[in-house]
């Protein structure tokens, strides 16, 4: 919680080491400087969930929603059951996204139905690294299910340096056709167009209702920059706090630095936690609240 408003960071990479590339590992360390991770990993490169829990609370967070990936071209393959430690260790502040891959799972809606069976509460998609586009038609059973089902589908929307990445997979105009075709299915813009793309992801969350801009890697005092040819404040209210942990410097800096943005408290409250809550569907979570 911060200055009385919960906190929920939607975007953690909580891998273990040894499934990582080394290019992940330099990644860490040379944009997360501040997140000591020496201190909460174990000798086998496992986040230890006490620590790990302990970290969090330290930094404000109230709920951390925990990313699994499957890119071996990319980052490597970081199982979903990696995760399952953390979240038992504490279910009230972590939850996981399910993650699939087009050429490494078949069929992908069952591999999502086992995933969602071990508490996954939405999909993250990650063309870049993955070597896929969004609207590629293999995917499309995938949508029809989460749609249906009420998950939401987070696409990782933004320029990535690992080497393997494909980043013209990252265009919001590819995801705007899954928009367009699945008009009742929950759309997550992770990174909120990294790179060129800043202009075609804002006009996306600001045209479609089920479209939503998360910020996670990017540096929240950029923001209006980023988004200069809009209305910030109402494209605020379409934006979901994420930080891309252990990226990020600290996730209490990035969440303080919202509050020197001009925003009134309503829209800053919606960005920290109320947008995830209805997107992820946790509005039964138990969540401190300052008063009123």
């Amino acid at each position: 919680m911060l200055d009385g408003i919960p906190l929920i960071d939607a975007h953690i990479h909580a891998a273990r080491i040894p499934t990582l590339k080394l290019a992940w590992k330099e990644w860490a360390m040379g944009f997360g400087k501040g997140v000591l991770l020496d201190e909460l990993y174990d000798d086998e490169g496992s986040l230890v969930p006490e620590r790990f829990d302990a970290y969090m609370a330290g930094e404000g967070v109230d709920l951390a929603i925990l990313l699994c990936e499957y890119s071996p071209k990319a980052t490597g393959i970081q199982p979903i059951e990696d995760l399952l430690p953390l979240v038992e260790h504490n279910p009230e502040r972590f939850r996981i996204l399910a993650n699939l891959n087009p050429h490494y799972h078949f069929p992908p809606v069952e591999e999502l139905e086992r995933q969602v069976g071990l508490g996954a509460v939405g999909l993250k998609l990650h063309p870049v690294h993955g070597g896929f586009a969004p609207n590629d038609r293999m995917l499309y059973p995938v949508y029809s299910f989460c749609e249906r089902e009420g998950y939401p589908v987070v696409f990782h929307c933004g320029t990535s340096v690992f080497p393997g990445s494909t980043n013209r997979y990252a265009d919001p105009a590819l995801v705007e056709d899954v928009a367009r075709d699945f008009p009742e299915l929950k759309i997550v813009l992770a990174h909120g167009g990294r790179g060129w793309w800043y202009e075609a992801a804002a006009f996306m969350a600001l045209m479609r209702e089920n479209v939503w801009i998360e910020i996670s890697g990017l540096p929240p005092r950029r923001l209006p920059h980023y988004y200069e040819r809009y209305d910030f404040g109402r494209l605020g209210r379409r934006m979901i706090f994420g930080t891309d942990w252990p990226g990020v410097p600290g996730i209490r800096a990035n969440a303080t630095a919202l509050f020197e943005l001009g925003l009134d408290r309503k829209t800053l409250e919606r960005i920290l936690y109320g947008n995830a809550l209805e997107v992820y569907r946790l509005e039964g979570t138990a969540l401190p609240r300052g008063p009123d």
